[in-house]
């Protein structure tokens, strides 16, 4: 528990010292208003976008597409990563094809799947999939292999088939590698789910207000306000998820110790 007092100690210092470098810079005249307005006016600006339906209905859409793609995307990639953990030669197989799709930049895809789903909550949500997916198929792949191999030599012993080896020993000892994808995947969603409203401009979102305050004539403040709320996003949904995994998973090593 101290521990943990002292991590978000430091981070509190963190974040207050970078919005005091922020607000002074600005104040000083270093750089200009119109380019860095103060850290208080945009935190402001946040703040008074907490009231705004139309901005909260925006921010609504960006977390819809971002739960629907995650919810997708560990239907997918966590049958898919026990199949090719457990069995060698669909992944020998499988192998050429992951790899080459793994490293297609899901932006790069925007205007592809524009074309064939045209513009929506369908494109977000098939490209925040996508980018989801290789998170969570290969901690789950990973987590397989790191299975303990007398506890699956013992059922084995006894008589149990590989299905029931893979229920009772590898998915229980794969969950919190399965969980740890999912997290990362989330931040992974987040980022995908804005950016595709950034640039493919359509549609309602997060990423549709700051894209129009980028062009406006005066946005920059509105643009960094927008940023604020998708870092603070990203901080609650991380946030819950580490929750979740230490009251998940407190045996795990990374949990040992965590009061």
């Amino acid at each position: 528990m101290k521990g943990r007092q002292e991590q978000l100690l430091l981070g509190a210092s963190g974040v207050l010292l970078a919005f005091g470098a922020c607000e002074a810079v600005s104040r000083a005249g270093v750089v200009r208003r119109s380019y860095l307005p103060p850290a208080s006016e945009v935190l402001a600006r946040a703040m008074e976008l907490a009231g705004d339906p139309v901005f909260l209905d925006g921010i609504a859409a960006t977390l819809r597409a971002w739960a629907l793609g995650l919810a997708l995307a560990c239907a997918i990639a966590v049958p898919v990563g026990l199949v090719l953990g457990s069995v060698p030669v669909v992944d020998a197989a499988a192998r050429a094809i992951v790899e080459f799709l793994r490293p297609l930049p899901s932006v790069a895809l925007i205007p592809l799947v524009s074309l064939l789903l045209g513009s929506g909550t369908e494109t977000k949500v098939a490209l925040v999939t996508y980018a989801s997916v290789w998170p969570i198929l290969f901690n789950t792949v990973y987590g397989l292999g790191e299975s303990d191999p007398l506890a699956k030599e013992t059922l084995r012993a006894f008589g149990f088939g590989r299905l029931s080896v893979l229920l009772r020993v590898e998915l229980p000892g794969t969950a919190p590698f399965i969980a740890a994808g999912i997290r990362i995947s989330a931040a992974v969603a987040l980022i995908l789910a804005v950016a595709t409203e950034i640039l493919s401009g359509f549609g309602e979102g997060l990423g549709i207000f700051i894209a129009q305050a980028g062009l406006a004539t005066d946005g920059t403040r509105d643009v960094l306000a927008g940023v604020v709320w998708a870092g603070v996003l990203g901080l609650v949904i991380n946030g819950v998820l580490v929750w979740g995994e230490r009251r998940l998973f407190p045996w795990t090593p990374g949990r040992r110790g965590v009061g």
